[in-house]
């Protein structure tokens, strides 16, 4: 494997405006290209806007999902990968030939598509099925995977992303800045954001604390060293419908360390280069050798009903 110099991206995505969106994703993917990124990375639902699908009828969802590759918004991102001779990461909704509806997510170079996923445990809207396999594929020499979001907290997906032979993992998010059970959890005044020229101090504050960063930086860094993996992070900023999202998309590397972050309070990327040299020098390598399935192979892969619950969906009371 050589170097490889990926960018990951931030913005504001519009509810449902697919043209804004993608207009948005190709200056991105052009000004990444420009700085020599050969892999650009967007965040969960990118295309379509994420929140405001949460009060989506079936037939309203069935309007904003696509065929996958045959729809125009990935015909559109072939376009935007030729023009500028960078494979783009982005998702959107998903339907199929059965009018089933998923949360996906691709990689589109400037042949077409290279890889598609759909989100393990979507909860967004309750008509999208979830999906039922992990993928790897290759990019420039590198094995790549993908986990979106709620995927990346349950630890084992990482795991078995990884030892299905991942040494990147795009981990796109819609994230942060959301109430929780844990304390100093919570939504950000949107009035922040309006007034983010005059106060940043104040945003960044409530960007960076436990609403936001602080959070994010408790666990993803040990998905990354855990398992000898570059973690490509990508999250929305501004507003996702009535929520205001925090960005900080990163890129980590094998080692747990930040080697690349977007911290502007708009639209932004973040370019980082690839080294495969980290990947044996990290400790999670040496960990991952060390392994003994035979201990608890029938532990971790023994019965259990899947029951997910996400606070801030959830009806007072309930």
């Amino acid at each position: 494997m050589e170097n490889l110099k990926i960018a990951t991206a931030q913005f504001e995505n519009k509810s449902g405006d697919k043209d804004y969106n993608l207009e948005v994703i190709s200056r991105l993917s052009k000004e990444a290209a420009e700085k020599g990124a050969k892999v650009i990375a967007f965040h969960e639902c990118s295309i379509t806007g994420y929140t405001f699908a949460r009060n989506l009828s079936r037939e309203q969802m069935l309007e904003i999902s696509e065929f996958i590759p045959d729809g125009p918004s990935i015909q559109k991102l072939q376009r935007i990968a030729a023009e500028n001779r960078i494979a783009v990461l982005a998702g959107l909704f998903e339907k199929d030939a059965d009018d089933k509806m998923y949360k996906a997510y691709v990689c589109v170079d400037e042949n077409g598509l290279v890889a598609k996923y759909r989100k393990l445990h979507p909860f967004i809207n309750l008509h999208l099925t979830p999906g039922d396999a992990y993928v790897v594929f290759e990019l420039y020499g590198w094995k790549c995977g993908i986990l979106i979001c709620y995927d990346n907290n349950i630890v084992e997906n990482v795991r078995a992303t990884k030892l299905l032979g991942a040494d990147i993992i795009f981990m796109p998010h819609v994230t942060m800045c959301t109430p929780s059970t844990r304390p100093g959890a919570g939504f950000v005044d949107p009035a922040l954001w309006e007034n983010r020229e005059a106060d940043p101090t104040s945003l960044r504050q409530e960007f960076d604390g436990l609403k936001g960063r602080s959070w994010l930086m408790k666990w993803l860094p040990a998905r990354a060293y855990d398992n000898a993996v570059y973690a490509v992070f990508s999250n929305p900023v501004g507003m996702d419908d009535d929520q205001l999202k925090n960005g900080c998309s990163m890129i980590l590397d094998p080692f747990g360390d930040v080697i690349a972050e977007c911290r502007e309070l708009g639209n932004d990327i973040a370019v980082a280069t690839l080294t495969p040299e980290k990947l044996e020098q990290a400790g999670g390598f040496r960990y991952l050798k060390a392994r003994r399935p035979d201990l608890y192979r029938h532990v971790i892969g023994q019965e259990h009903k899947s029951e997910q619950k996400v606070v801030w969906l959830q009806e007072p009371g309930k």
